[in-house]
């Protein structure tokens, strides 16, 4: 095998690189796709919480795979923007988004339209419907090992 040939197949089979270099592609489109004030991560959070009023912290930290304390720091920043309201019950902390928040998340799921029209546009809509899917369970594949 030639130096070349070698140098593209790790390039193009290690699905670290590939991902790398693709979640930067992805992230581009969605920079110029969701206008807010925050990155688009703290938008998939109102997204889960929109869809499940009263989430748990732990739930949630759950559902995104994130670390409770990112999902502290990701909180404290939307409840100081007045987007969600906490409550305790217990050990448990609740989330809720406020109607502010509701709003926000009404134009933030108007940039996932955009940013999916984007991408399907430069990759077509059954392949991007069809990567997301293999994507998203490959992640819990790897999640579960």
């Amino acid at each position: 095998m030639s130096l070349i040939q070698e140098e593209e197949d790790l390039l193009t089979y290690c699905l670290y690189f590939t991902s790398s270099r693709f979640a930067r592609n992805i992230a581009k489109l969605a920079d110029q796709a969701i206008d807010g004030e925050l990155a688009p991560s703290y938008y998939y959070m109102m997204l889960v919480v929109h869809f499940h009023p009263d989430i748990t912290q732990k739930e949630l930290s759950q559902r995104l795979s994130l670390a409770p304390s990112t999902s502290t720091r990701f909180l404290d920043k939307l409840e100081a923007l007045g987007w969600i309201h906490r409550t305790s019950r217990g050990k448990q902390s609740h989330v809720r988004l406020t109607t502010e928040g509701e709003e926000v998340y009404g134009s933030f799921r108007q940039s996932l339209k955009q940013l999916f029209a984007d991408y399907a546009a430069i990759l077509g809509k059954d392949e991007s419907k069809q990567l997301s899917k293999s994507l998203r369970d490959a992640n819990e594949k790897l999640e579960r090992a």
